[in-house]
């Protein structure tokens, strides 16, 4: 009987830590994702509707090269994120700081920096090799060159909350960027149509409020490692010391990582320029349901986020069984709030992108791709989770066969022949999603059950 009862104490602690870490970064994700949803909305209802779709569309394509950048320092964050709840769990907290530094300088000096001066100096080229016909590279030229910036300082904030993150810390990023994430709103409200006698900046106006809000966000996580409160700090007065054993165990997670993140991006980038030759508004419908899809990827994210931190920190304490529970655990709940998200999608698709638009060849568009999103779902909230608790443990190779295999050799190739070969058009494209997500899920699972995971060595 008492082991029956402590089986369960387990399992409800198991919860209840799962929940505490996960609910502020799933707070932060969707309330992000909403806020990115009303920046679209704004620029989406423009009053000269042409420009609005162009806009839309502009929107969407630069949103891919920042996207591939942020990937990219996102994969060296794993690696942060890996060995900083790894250390935590083992009790080591003074390693912390020094894979902190590393991170961050490493981030900004090998990718942040000499990405975004390649994104402004090559503008046009960028945005017409990914599609862009003349009105949206007309409209958003001058938003991709302010977004560029921006994106030196968005970095270095994923950077630091991804180490707060490490050691379970993740109410601080969500106060933070919800916060930021806000004042990008009234920015949006204030420099698309020109409010409170500022100048009527359309969607360069969005572009700067977006940059801005990135800076503060900088200044505040800064401002809180600096205070030296959590088991994460920076002290300004310790000289940077460079550790081999941190570099090794950085390239060893970040380089997979980023190799999965180029894939993806490289992939991705490839589906959407078959989109973009259906036309500008059918690509601005594409980037509506990307936009609400950004909404349904987040329980999975966040899941996937505590999974990581979760394992990491067993894992680190040695206790491989209970690193097992800990993921299995954020895949289940995970996978319950992206269900109930779904439903809502198949059932109520089309009055949700009319908040977007008012265009009905847009919204006809738009609602059937968000049943086929609805449909996703299952299979991308417990392969995001699980891949998660794979990365939290070290484990970045197989997530990068996986992506291999789901974007370039299925969606990709299914995507061309439905839009181009049978003329299935926007449809046709997401049915190619909903395959490679199918087929990405039981990569990721089967490597789950393996458990070879659990047994990945850190310097």
């Amino acid at each position: 009987m008492n082991e029956v009862l402590n089986t369960g104490n387990d399992k409800n602690t198991i919860k209840a830590d799962v929940i505490k870490i996960s609910w502020p970064v799933l707070v932060e994700l969707l309330l992000s994702s909403l806020f990115g949803m009303v920046d679209m909305m704004m620029i989406g209802r423009i009053s000269d509707t042409a420009l609005a779709a162009a806009s839309v569309a502009s929107v969407g394509i630069t949103n891919q090269p920042l996207f591939m950048g942020l990937s990219l320092v996102q994969a060296l964050n794993v690696g942060a994120t890996a060995m900083i709840s790894r250390y935590h769990g083992a009790k080591q907290n003074h390693r912390i700081e020094n894979v902190l530094r590393h991170v961050m300088l490493f981030s900004m000096l090998l990718l942040a920096i000499p990405l975004s001066i390649l994104g402004l100096y090559f503008t046009n080229p960028i945005m017409t090799f990914l599609g862009a016909q003349a009105d949206a590279l007309l409209a958003g030229r001058i938003y991709f060159k302010i977004i560029m910036v921006g994106f030196l300082f968005q970095s270095l904030n994923m950077s630091m909350s991804a180490a707060l993150r490490g050691i379970g810390e993740t109410k601080i990023p969500m106060r933070v960027n919800l916060f930021c994430n806000f004042l990008n709103v009234i920015g949006n409200a204030v420099l698309i149509y020109g409010l409170l006698g500022f100048p009527q900046m359309g969607i360069a106006g969005a572009g700067l409020s977006t940059a801005l809000s990135n800076v503060v966000a900088s200044l505040l996580l800064l401002g809180y490692l600096l205070k030296g409160e959590k088991d994460v700090k920076l002290n300004i007065k310790t000289k940077f010391s460079y550790d081999k054993n941190v570099m090794r165990n950085l390239i060893k997670i970040g380089v997979p990582a980023s190799m999965e993140q180029v894939i993806l991006r490289v992939g991705i980038i490839m589906f959407f320029r078959i989109i973009a030759g259906l036309g500008t508004v059918i690509y601005a419908a594409h980037n509506i349901a990307l936009s609400i899809l950004s909404l349904s990827f987040q329980p999975g994210q966040a899941f996937g986020i505590a999974a990581a931190t979760l394992v990491g920190r067993e894992l680190g304490a040695k206790n491989t069984d209970k690193a097992e529970e800990y993921a299995k655990a954020t895949r289940s709940i995970g996978s319950m709030i992206s269900t109930i998200m779904a439903v809502i999608f198949f059932f109520f698709g089309a009055q949700i992108v009319g908040f977007y638009t008012k265009d009905p060849v847009i919204i006809k568009n738009t609602s059937n791709v968000l049943r086929i999103i609805a449909l996703v779902q299952p299979f991308q909230s417990s392969q995001l989770i699980l891949a998660g608790a794979l990365r939290g443990a070290g484990d970045t190779f197989w997530p990068l066969v996986t992506t291999f295999v789901g974007i370039v050799l299925i969606r990709v190739i299914i995507a061309h022949l439905l839009v181009n070969i049978f003329g299935y058009g926007l449809t046709g494209a997401w049915v190619a999603v909903f395959i490679d997500q199918i087929i990405r899920w039981a990569f990721i699972y089967f490597r789950f059950r393996t458990d070879k995971w659990k047994y990945i060595k850190f310097r």
